[in-house]
């Protein structure tokens, strides 16, 4: 049975019911109707819309029309009703693909984590077995027993094991910094009278076009490459930390691998060449710091200076020492040939910090804060003597230019401030659009070029702080950019996993 609209006489496709004249309508009508005169249609007594009753029936198919059921236009429906067919069937088999992938990947993963609980259940056993034999010797241990996860891995791989107090700094390390400090203000004074030879020109780094890309440095299955760093003595080897919890020695004349080195529990994110040795400085957030042998790729000291993720690193000037901050509210400075802690201080802000840079001279130091504060601190003094107060995210990187007078920060606020150590003040502001999440900065060695790396690399000339070239090749946002020997090339690293490669063709 089929309803009528007593307005309309068509079948209604929303039927309603007035309850006071008991006829049927179209709701678009009837509502219409009452809106401007107020009454039902049928009777002429009041009648409000919300006192229609709504009628449930079955949808109705409206006929095809005529053209639709032509032979041709039948064979047309029935070849789209294919097509759409054969298209699901091709999404259903690469969803069925993908999920088998996905399972596999995690029965691989629970096989593995069953066979790690397995060697573990058996070592805890070994341990506690040996130590019910030892227990009758204990009077007659060492006063300070190195960590027992130390103990263990040095004897292992033969890395010395750091104490867990502090050595402190006594006045031999005081006079050394001193002595270097000396030496380095001479040398940086005289350099600063003139123009390095070989230095790009702005021209020529203006020129710069992309010579090569290697994204084969690090694992695909964990994609991004974390920090970078350039050997200062042979500007050939690159250093690279990734996702995939490896660090990776590159020669890029070569455009081979020299090493990988692998010991890191987690990402590696901050690394540095040492300018003198065939040796580089790794940190993780797994809360050590690692001294590695390039010839050998085996860690010689692991630091264990802090108790959270490791988020800033720094090499002093003597080569023989490295700064460290962490979330844990601590910078460490601690000694890379013994391993030893020599002083460890507690940030008064009470917040994480999240980068540290040596001053070239490294008599000064400074750190990023959580909090958007960047803190300058005397290293013989361990104390803090100024503070520069003006971003409003958490503080990403700084640098220190190599003429020793001006410091680059930038943070999550999309900007770059430019500070005058002698006067204490931000003297040039480089802002950029609110969405650019910088990463890293980069002075050359020169003092003369900046680079950022963020959602972009761009190099700016300092002092007029004008904007020489941008590259755009990377696919992700870049996390590190470093300059060659007299800027002739540039480095960047990404989180598409590539390391690019700008020069002269």
């Amino acid at each position: 049975m089929s309803l009528c609209c007593a307005i309309s006489s068509e079948v209604p496709e929303q039927p309603v019911v007035s309850p006071v004249s008991g006829g049927v309508f179209e709701r678009r009508l009837i509502e219409k109707y009452i809106t401007e005169n107020g009454v039902d249609p049928l009777n002429g007594k009041p009648l409000a819309a919300n006192e229609l009753i709504e009628i449930k029936t079955p949808p109705i198919v409206k006929p095809k029309p005529p053209s639709g059921t032509s032979i041709p236009a039948t064979l047309k429906s029935m070849q789209d009703e294919w097509d759409a067919l054969m298209l699901h069937a091709f999404t259903q088999r690469q969803q069925l693909q993908t999920a088998r992938q996905e399972l596999s990947h995690a029965l691989y993963q629970h096989d593995a984590a069953c066979r790690v609980i397995a060697r573990l259940t058996k070592e805890v056993t070994a341990a506690r077995e040996a130590l019910a034999t030892l227990k009758p010797q204990a009077g007659i241990t060492a006063a300070n027993p190195p960590h027992p996860q130390q103990a263990a891995s040095a004897e292992a791989g033969g890395w010395a094991a750091q104490p867990l107090a502090q050595a402190g700094m006594g006045p031999e390390v005081v006079q050394r910094l001193q002595e270097r400090a000396t030496i380095l203000t001479q040398e940086r004074k005289r350099r600063g009278r003139t123009v390095p030879e070989g230095l790009v020109s702005p021209d020529t780094l203006r020129s710069f076009i992309t010579l090569a890309s290697h994204p084969g440095l690090h694992s695909a299955s964990v994609p991004g490459i974390l920090a970078l760093d350039i050997n200062p003595s042979d500007h050939s080897k690159i250093l690279t930390g990734g996702n995939d919890k490896n660090a990776t020695v590159f020669n890029k004349d070569t455009e081979q691998v020299v090493a990988i080195l692998k010991g890191h529990t987690k990402k590696v994110t901050r690394v540095i060449y040492h300018p003198n040795e065939d040796t580089v400085i790794t940190a993780s957030p797994d809360s050590t710091i690692r001294v590695w042998n390039i010839p050998t790729s085996q860690t010689t000291v692991i630091l264990r200076s802090h108790d959270g993720p490791v988020t800033g690193l720094s090499l002093h000037p003597t080569g023989d020492y490295i700064l460290s901050t962490s979330i844990d509210q601590h910078w460490a400075f601690s000694d890379i040939r013994t391993g030893q802690l020599l002083t460890k201080v507690s940030d008064s802000s009470g917040v994480g910090l999240t980068t540290a840079q040596f001053h070239p001279d490294g008599l000064i130091f400074g750190t990023g804060t959580e909090d958007s504060l960047v803190k300058i601190w005397d290293l013989k003094e361990q104390s803090n003597v100024a503070n520069f107060a003006s971003h409003t995210g958490p503080i990403t990187t700084i640098s220190f230019s190599e003429n020793g007078y001006y410091l680059a920060t930038a943070a999550d606020d999309a900007c770059v401030k430019l500070w005058d150590l002698r006067k204490l003040k931000n003297f040039k502001t480089i802002q950029l659009e609110d969405s650019y999440q910088i990463k890293d900065l980069c002075f050359d060695q020169s003092g003369t070029y900046l680079a950022i790396a963020g959602s972009d690399i761009r190099v700016y000339l300092c002092k007029q702080w004008q904007e020489l070239k941008v590259f755009n090749d990377h696919t992700a946002a870049a996390t590190g950019v470093r300059f060659g020997r007299h800027a002739q090339y540039l480095a960047s690293t990404s989180m598409d996993r590539t390391l690019m490669l700008y020069g002269i063709e």
